[in-house]
């Protein structure tokens, strides 16, 4: 068995392009969230999608003891949303548009997608939790998403 470093390691699945999700959620301090490249949809009935957040972060925790879960899909132009939201220790929606979903989680304004569901599991694997959501809400946008690859934003072309 090899064993890789953690900047090698890094540099190899960065070659994976990603789209980025803000998860959100409200607490009784008010709204919470973070940005996340690890996201996908895992079923189609029942209908579940997964994403994976730091475990020791500081917004997860919070999102975690929420009663419902937004995730949203940035466009494009949303990179600086994407930084804000990647970003500890501020208030991370001054300033930031949004609406409340059918269950009150703060919907971004100008995502790409909305979804909101219930987190249905949470199991921790290494340094991160991976969650599955129940989705009772979707809703789309034409446009483009903004994209993750190799340590950077991007845009499909």
């Amino acid at each position: 068995m090899t064993s890789l470093d953690i900047a090698h390691f890094k540099e190899v699945v960065g070659h994976y392009v990603t789209g980025v999700v803000v998860v959100s959620a409200t607490t009784g301090e008010g709204p919470v969230g973070f940005t996340c490249q690890t996201f996908g949809s895992l079923s189609i009935e029942p209908l579940l999608v997964t994403f994976a957040a730091k475990s020791e972060s500081r917004s997860w925790p919070q999102v975690r003891t929420a009663n419902a879960v937004g995730i949203n899909i940035l466009s494009s132009g949303q990179e600086a949303l994407a930084r804000v939201f990647a970003t500890s220790g501020i208030d991370k929606f001054e300033g930031v548009g949004w609406s409340p979903g059918p269950h009150g989680t703060p919907l971004l304004d100008g995502a790409l997608v909305h979804l909101e569901g219930t987190i249905e599991v949470v199991s921790t694997h290494g340094d991160h939790d991976v969650v599955v959501v129940s989705v009772e809400y979707a809703s789309s946008r034409p446009g483009s998403p903004l994209i993750y690859y190799r340590g950077r934003f991007g845009l499909l072309d």
